[in-house]
Formats: C-alpha cells, sequence, structure tokens
C-alpha cells in the first residue's frame, strides 16, 4: 500500500495518495460538521482506476475515524455504496447529515 497524506485542515481536509505515472494524487475529501466528518468527494486519476485506490482511501478514513473519534457522513456515491458493503464499520458512520 502507498503512503497516504493527511490534510486536516480542521474544518475540511482530505486523504490524500500519490499514483504511479500521474500528476494528480488520488484523494478522499470531507468537511467536517460536529464531531462528523462529511466524506464528500473521492477521485482516483482515470489510469490508476480499478485498482482499489478508492478503497483504499476509505479504509484509511475508518481506520483514521476509529483512531481519532470522529464519526463519518457517506455523503459520496462511492464511500455510501462502500458502507453498503460493509456493515461492521456501522460504529463509525453518523445517524445522519445534520
Amino acid at each position: 500500500m502507498a503512503k497516504i497524506a493527511i490534510d486536516d485542515e480542521t474544518t475540511h481536509g482530505a486523504y490524500r495518495m500519490e499514483v504511479e505515472g500521474s500528476a494528480e494524487p488520488a484523494e478522499l475529501t470531507w468537511r467536517a460538521r460536529g464531531k462528523a466528518r462529511i466524506a464528500n468527494h473521492t477521485f482516483t486519476p482515470p489510469a490508476a482506476r480499478g485498482k482499489g485506490i478508492a478503497r483504499e482511501l476509505v479504509e484509511f478514513m475508518i481506520a483514521d475515524a476509529r483512531d481519532k473519534g470522529f464519526t463519518i457522513v457517506p455523503q459520496c456515491s462511492y464511500v455510501a455504496a462502500q458502507f453498503r458493503r460493509h456493515p461492521e464499520w456501522a460504529d463509525v458512520r453518523a445517524d445522519s447529515a445534520s
């Protein structure tokens, strides 16, 4: 697994991973709402899609939530789909987007 960088600006941030052969990193962005982080966007450079990179970013965010004590609102369709596939992540899913 490649190294994932954390950009935490308190009110918003991202998890980023450099992608070989691409000038753009893969990323999962979020914004804060109370003790929750709203996962609002994932991006993987086109040449690197289908390699599980976005899944690695989501799994990293899950581990970070457990470590730091925040919950996640899966607003991004990809993150929401991953939450549906992984009921064991229910402990870090925020009750609602409000």
